[in-house]
């Protein structure tokens, strides 16, 4: 090829905004934008809320009209699965027999909800939330839903079961842990938005595992729990964690770890392969009790997207740094995190308000995160925080 290319696989933020970054740094070749999905590209996050509640349609949430991408030379291409990648020949084969050249490959292909082993995961009103075509599903479905049963206690559980129970929907959690989003927060965060969802109506379960749904083709009549319980459900949404998109890294020959291995510059084990987003496994100093993450979060992949680039491009920095920062929104608490929050050995809650509080939580004097609810001052200052003190670490 006489003008390099660049071929990003999967349109979801982080592909987007790769396509996005490389056009705004001037970056002169060709871009191509390869996705399973038909359609123009659209954001994630309104699925399990705006959408979800009937205020938003899919149609609102694209990231970009059709013109934006002719105006800026992207190439979309989409409803196609990349069946193999061959690195050798820096070849991607396509569903169907075709194949595309490219001079640098950028994985952006995302992850997918875990779906529980158990009887019944496969009936007809058990449904996942990812896709806009799941999100379309499930609202749908909910209208004429009288009793839902949510699988799983994290931010995709929650902020279904705030939506259905806001419509009058009877509404019962499951998680098997001991307290909700556990993997995402503090303790006195999770036992805060217990009380919230608690107060609305919404019956929860801890501790306790799901063995079995029951129903058949056309729905489900119940859940079955460990102790033998029949738990009444006529739409059943698993949130219980999702599964990094690796196979077509791994089948290449590329290192992966539950999820694709990358290095502080987002290249893989494999030259002219770059991997970002939801997808990928790096090494970051705001990770304290943690080797390698992989985030699953709207800016993570943003940020890496506007890294990857910047580093093609030749304007990037060294290594991704960039301070992780989350959000949820549920029963009108918009719940926002500043670093990662997990080997914190000392917490400080400061209250504003009823609903106006932060954690902030220490290893030793070091601020390692900050979790708020509608405090969005505190949010900004820890950031602000985080990325400065991590940029003296840097220069020292």
């Amino acid at each position: 090829m006489s003008t390099p290319r660049i071929v990003v696989v999967g349109a979801g933020h982080a592909g987007f905004h790769t396509a996005l970054f490389l056009r705004s740094v001037r970056w002169a070749g060709e871009v191509v934008l390869v996705d399973g999905q038909t359609g123009l590209p659209y954001q994630r996050p309104p699925l399990s809320k705006e959408f979800l509640a009937g205020k938003q349609e899919l149609d609102d949430g694209h990231f970009r009209p059709q013109s934006f991408y002719r105006s800026q030379d992207i190439q979309l291409v989409g409803g196609v699965r990349v069946d193999a990648i061959d690195a050798d020949a820096r070849e991607l084969q396509l569903d169907g027999g075709p194949t595309i050249e490219y001079d640098e490959l950028v994985l952006a292909t995302g992850s997918r909800p875990r779906v529980l082993p158990i009887p019944g995961s496969q009936l007809g009103g058990v449904l996942t939330l990812a896709t806009a075509t799941d999100a379309a599903t499930l609202r749908s479905r909910l209208a004429g839903a009288e009793h839902l049963v949510v699988l799983g206690g994290g931010f995709i559980g929650l902020e279904t079961a705030a939506i259905a129970v806001t419509a009058g929907k009877q509404v019962t959690v499951f998680e098997a842990a001991d307290r909700l989003m556990a993997r995402a927060v503090t303790e006195p965060m999770s036992r805060y938005f217990e009380r919230v969802h608690r107060s609305q109506g919404v019956e929860i379960v801890l501790s306790s595992a799901v063995t079995a749904i029951e129903g058949d083709r056309t729905g489900v009549r119940a859940v079955v729990t460990a102790d033998g319980r029949q738990h009444r459900a006529d739409l059943v949404v698993m949130g219980v964690g999702s599964v990094p998109n690796d196979t077509l890294a791994a089948e290449a020959g590329i290192a992966v770890d539950h999820g694709i291995v990358v290095d502080p510059e987002l290249r893989t084990s494999v030259a002219h392969i770059s991997a970002i987003g939801d997808c990928a496994r790096f090494r970051t100093r705001y990770a304290i009790d943690q080797p390698t993450v992989r985030l699953e979060s709207v800016q993570n992949a943003t940020d890496q997207g506007r890294f990857l680039a910047g580093r093609i491009a030749g304007a990037g920095g060294k290594a991704f740094d960039a301070v992780p920062w989350f959000w949820t929104e549920q029963l009108g608490r918009k719940l926002q995190i500043a670093g990662l929050t997990s080997g914190a050995d000392r917490i400080e809650q400061v209250e504003t308000g009823a609903d106006h509080f932060s954690v902030f939580c220490y290893r030793g004097d070091a601020l390692i995160g900050c979790e708020s609810v509608n405090a969005p001052r505190d949010h900004m200052r820890a950031r602000k925080e985080l990325a400065q003190a991590h940029s003296a670490m840097a220069g020292s």
